[in-house]
C-alpha cells in the first residue's frame, strides 16, 4: 500500500466514522478507534511503515501527535468562559486539584499491588489516567445535553486537567530517572517553576500580544485563523524546548486568555478551530489505534479489564465524592453524575505513547540498574495497549451510560425538542402556551418588558434579554431545547439570531419567520446565504400572524389518524390555516412545504377566528 492510499483511507474512514456516529447517535471516538484498529489488522499496514527506519524513527510521529493535541487543547481553551465559574468555580477547582490527587494516588496503588507494576510505571499511568479531554467530552456533552451547570463543570474539568496530567507525568519521569532523592527534589521543583513561568506567565503575555495585533487590525481577517494556528504551534514548540510538556499548559492558558478578553472577537477563529479539531481527532485516533496489534491487546486484556473496572467503580467515584464531600455548590445527584463520567481520549493516548517510549529508551540504556531495567522495559511496552483498552472501555461505558444516568438523575431532559422563541409577541405566546401545556419546554426572549410580563402571567418561562446578546448565548440554560424560532418584528435580527445559534442547534435546528417582503428587491432583501429556513406552512410573516391573533385566532392541536389524515385536515381549514409545529418522534417546526404527515403525528396550527369550530 502506498503512503497516499494509506492517508486517503485514514481520511475516508475518519469521515465515515463521524457520519455514522452522528446518524446513529453513537460515540464517534469508539468508531474511530475500531476503524483504526481494523485498518491496521486487515491491511497489515501501520503509520510506522512509512517512517524512516532507525533509532527514534517514531519521534516525528509523536511530535506531530503532540502538536495536534496542542491545537485541540487551545480550541478547548477558547470555549472556556469565566462567567461559567459563578456557580461552578469551586467544584471545578476541587476536581482539578483534590480529585486529581486522589485519582493519581488510587490508580498508582492499584497498579502496584493489584496488577504488579513497578512503582515508576504505576505512578506514570496514575498521572496519565487523571485526564479526560475535550476530544471525548465535547461530543458526549452534545449527546447528553445536561444542565448548563453540569455542562460547564464537565467541560472545564476535561480541558484544564489535561495539561495537569501531562505535567504530572513529566515530574514522575524526572523522579524515576533521577540518581537520588535530593536530585529528584531539586529537578522537580525546578521543573514546576519553569512550567508555571512558561505555561502561565508566558501564555498571558503572548495572549496580550495577539490581542493587540488583532485590535489594531495588523492581521487581516482572512489570515487570522491560520495566524493563530501558527502562534499555537510556536508557543507549544517553544515551551517544550524550554521545559518538556510545558507546551500543553501554555496553549491551554493561551486559549482561555483569548476567550475571556473583551477587546476583539475570536468567534470566527473558534469556528475554524472546531472544524480543524474534527479533522485532527479523526486522523489521530485512527493512526494511533492502527499501531496496536491484536497480540499486544491480548497480552494486556486481563490487566486492562481489571484496571477499567477499578477506574469506573472505585477510582473515579472515590475521587469525586472525596473532593466534593463538603461542597455546598453540588448536590448528591450532581456528584453522582460526575462520579460516573470520566472518558479518556486522545491526550491519554498521546502522552502514554510519548512516555512509554521514554521509559523504553531509559530502560534499554540501563538507567534503572541491571536487575530492574529489563522489568521496566517489558512493562513500558505494555502501556500503549493498556491505555488503548481503557480509552475504548471508558468511552463505551460512559458514552452509552451517561445519557440515561443524567436523565434518571434529572440533570438532562428526556428529549431536546424544546423551543427557544426569539420574540414574545402575542402569536409567539399563544404558540408557546399550547406547547407548554402539552409538556414541551419553551423559553421566550424579548427586550419588550410588557411582552415578557404577559408571557410570565401565562406561566411561561421568559426572560427579558436580547437574542443577540452575550447573555443569550453563554448564560441561558438551554437544557432540553433543540430549536430556535426567530420571530421578532425585525427580519435582520431574525437572520442574525439564526446564524448566531447554528453553533448551538445546527442548521437543521434554526428557523426564522419569512421576511415582510418575501420576494423583495435584491437591493433591499437579506442575502440568501445569511437566511435560515423559513417557518411554517405558506411562509407567513410577522404581520400576518399578528393580524390572525389580534382578530381572535386560536392555536389548535390535532392528531392525524388513518381516517383524519393531513389532507382532510387541510380541507377542514382551507383558507388561512397556519401550521406551526408537528410532533412525531420529536417536536419540530413545520416547514413551508410540510410534505407527508403520517398518522399519529400531532399537528399544532393557528386557526383564524372565522374557521374555528363553534363553542360548545
Amino acid at each position: 500500500m502506498s503512503p497516499l492510499t494509506y492517508l486517503t483511507l485514514i481520511l475516508a474512514l475518519g469521515v465515515a466514522a463521524q457520519w455514522i456516529a452522528w446518524k446513529f447517535k453513537l460515540p464517534s471516538i469508539l468508531l474511530l478507534l475500531g476503524f483504526g484498529f481494523a485498518l491496521g489488522q486487515f491491511s497489515g499496514v501501520r503509520i510506522d511503515d512509512f517512517l524512516a527506519p532507525g533509532d527514534g524513527h517514531t519521534s516525528p510521529l509523536l511530535s506531530a501527535v503532540g502538536l495536534f493535541v496542542a491545537i485541540i487543547l487551545f480550541e478547548g481553551g477558547l470555549t472556556l468562559k469565566f462567567s461559567e465559574l459563578k456557580v461552578s468555580g469551586l467544584p471545578i477547582l476541587r476536581l482539578c486539584t483534590v480529585a486529581v490527587a486522589f485519582s493519581c494516588a488510587l490508580t498508582t496503588v492499584f497498579m502496584m499491588y493489584g496488577l504488579g507494576y513497578d512503582i515508576r510505571i504505576a505512578a506514570l499511568i496514575g498521572c496519565i489516567l487523571t485526564v479526560t479531554g475535550p476530544t471525548v467530552i465535547a461530543p458526549l456533552l452534545r449527546h447528553v445535553n445536561p444542565t448548563r451547570k453540569m455542562g460547564s463543570i464537565v467541560k472545564w474539568e476535561g480541558i484544564v486537567v489535561d495539561p495537569i496530567g501531562a505535567i504530572l507525568a513529566v515530574l514522575v519521569f524526572k523522579i524515576a530517572i533521577a540518581g537520588n532523592l535530593a536530585a529528584a527534589q531539586i529537578e522537580t521543583l525546578q521543573a514546576i517553576g519553569i512550567m508555571l513561568a512558561v505555561g502561565v506567565i508566558g501564555a498571558l503575555v503572548l495572549a496580550k500580544g495577539v490581542e493587540l495585533l488583532l485590535r489594531h487590525h495588523l492581521v487581516p481577517d482572512y489570515l487570522q485563523p491560520v495566524f493563530l494556528l501558527a502562534v499555537v504551534a510556536m508557543a507549544f514548540t517553544g515551551s517544550n524546548m524550554i521545559e518538556k510538556e510545558a507546551g500543553l499548559l501554555t496553549v491551554t492558558v493561551l486559549g482561555i486568555a483569548l476567550a475571556n478578553q473583551r477587546s476583539v472577537s475570536v468567534k470566527h477563529i473558534l469556528e475554524f478551530k472546531e472544524n480543524l479539531r474534527i479533522l485532527i481527532i479523526s486522523i489521530l485516533f485512527i493512526i494511533l489505534s492502527g499501531r496496536i496489534s491484536a497480540a499486544e491487546l491480548h497480552g494486556v486484556l486481563a490487566k486492562g479489564l481489571y484496571l477499567l473496572a477499578f477506574l469506573v467503580l472505585i477510582g473515579r467515584p472515590l475521587s469525586v465524592f472525596g473532593s466534593l464531600i463538603f461542597s455546598k455548590y453540588t448536590s448528591l445527584k450532581e456528584r453522582t453524575f460526575l462520579a460516573f463520567l470520566a472518558p479518556r481520549g486522545i491526550v491519554a493516548a498521546a502522552v502514554t505513547s510519548i512516555f512509554a517510549l521514554e521509559f523504553e529508551e531509559a530502560a534499554a540504556a540501563g538507567s534503572f540498574g541491571a536487575e530492574l531495567s529489563p522489568v521496566i522495559l517489558a512493562q513500558s511496552r505494555e502501556l500503549v495497549a493498556l491505555v488503548f483498552l481503557i480509552i475504548v472501555g471508558t468511552v463505551l461505558i460512559y458514552g452509552l451510560g451517561a445519557t440515561p444516568l443524567a436523565r434518571r438523575l434529572g440533570l438532562a431532559a428526556k428529549n431536546v425538542s424544546g423551543i427557544l422563541f426569539a420574540g414574545a409577541d402575542p402569536w409567539a405566546r399563544l404558540a408557546a402556551k399550547c406547547l407548554h401545556d402539552d409538556g414541551h419546554r419553551v423559553l421566550l426572549l424579548d427586550t419588550n418588558y410588557p411582552n415578557i410580563s404577559a408571557a410570565k402571567m401565562l406561566g411561561l418561562e421568559a426572560q427579558r434579554a436580547n437574542i443577540l446578546s452575550e447573555f443569550a448565548e453563554e448564560e441561558l440554560d438551554l437544557n432540553g431545547i433543540g430549536t430556535l424560532v426567530a420571530g421578532t418584528t425585525n427580519d435582520e435580527v431574525n437572520s442574525m439570531a439564526a446564524q448566531r445559534f447554528i453553533h448551538q442547534f445546527s442548521r437543521a435546528g434554526v428557523w426564522q419567520l419569512a421576511p415582510a417582503e418575501l420576494e423583495g428587491h435584491h437591493r433591499k432583501s437579506i442575502a440568501d446565504e445569511i437566511r435560515s429556513q423559513n417557518l411554517f406552512v405558506n411562509r407567513p410573516n410577522h404581520a400576518l400572524l399578528s393580524k390572525i391573533v389580534a382578530e381572535g385566532g386560536q392555536m389548535k392541536k390535532s392528531q392525524m389518524t388513518e381516517q383524519f389524515d393531513f389532507e382532510t385536515f387541510l380541507e377542514t381549514y382551507p383558507s388561512s390555516l397556519v401550521m406551526f409545529f408537528a410532533d412525531s418522534k420529536g417536536l419540530r417546526p413545520a416547514p413551508p412545504e410540510p410534505g407527508k404527515v403520517s398518522a399519529g403525528t400531532n399537528v399544532y396550527a393557528l386557526i383564524p377566528k372565522d374557521e374555528l369550530p363553534p363553542a360548545t
